[in-house]
């Protein structure tokens, strides 16, 4: 099935480059000149993956990612204009998936979208896989690993606090199973950026900062005082059963 990627650039030629570019590798690529615009084509044609300009006419991007987020999973890489790690950071912390600073290399770009794009076709493959694979006597699922009112059913692919299903974003389901599963350990910013995002993400580590802050959002009882992931100063962070 051909994936399908929606460019929201009010920059016409940029957006013609990249709509040409993209179509050469093989996507259906479908275009928006605006914020408003932006979120109607995602929510109706429902792509693969955004690529975002944040300075556009009626919402920008900022404004347009934190609207989708509240139901939409898939990448959103945003482009910026400006090479300023708080625009960047403020990008990631509204639900960004990875981030490109104008200008920048068709080739780049493209290494980021395909690499979004392996991660989240990895995950449905091995969804899928789950669901098709029979399980037997000696093949039972395996049981859901439990931290107080905090459940993760790795056969499920779920999460479930209190009893109620949590929704995370594929990224901030891996990272919690990863920091779950190695519980205990002490594990460094660039150790949990390699096992979880890949070798070949290109973001920094203060994703993985971005992204602890949305699971102590989510699973703490006081996100700014967190029992289950611990900050250890200067070394990372630790996950406590």
């Amino acid at each position: 099935m051909t994936e399908k990627i929606l460019v929201v650039e009010d920059e016409l030629v940029l957006r013609d480059a990249l709509t040409y570019n993209l179509t050469r590798q093989g996507y259906e690529v479908i275009g928006a000149t605006d914020g408003h615009q932006a979120v109607e084509l995602a929510q109706t044609e429902q792509p693969d993956l955004i690529l975002l300009d944040i300075m556009l006419p009626g919402l920008d991007g900022y404004e347009v990612c934190r609207i989708l987020r509240k139901d939409f999973t898939a990448p959103i890489i945003m482009l910026t204009a400006r090479d300023d790690e708080v625009d960047k950071l403020v990008g990631l912390e509204v639900g960004a998936d990875d981030y490109l600073t104008k200008p920048f290399s068709m080739r780049e770009l493209l290494a980021r979208v395909k690499a979004q794009l392996r991660r989240v076709r990895a995950l449905r493959e091995e969804l899928i896989a789950d669901l098709e694979t029979p399980t037997t006597d000696t093949d039972m699922p395996a049981a859901p690993l439990r931290f107080g009112n905090l459940s993760l059913d790795l056969t499920r692919h779920e999460v479930r606090l209190n009893g109620e299903p949590l929704a995370l974003k594929p990224q901030e389901y891996d990272l919690l199973v990863y920091l779950a599963q190695k519980r205990g350990r002490v594990l460094s910013r660039d150790q949990i950026l390699e096992e979880v995002w890949g070798w070949d993400y290109t973001g920094g580590s203060r994703t993985v900062d971005v992204h602890v802050r949305w699971l102590r959002e989510k699973i703490e009882d006081e996100p700014a005082n967190p029992t289950r992931i611990i900050t250890v100063r200067g070394a990372g962070y630790r996950f406590e059963g």
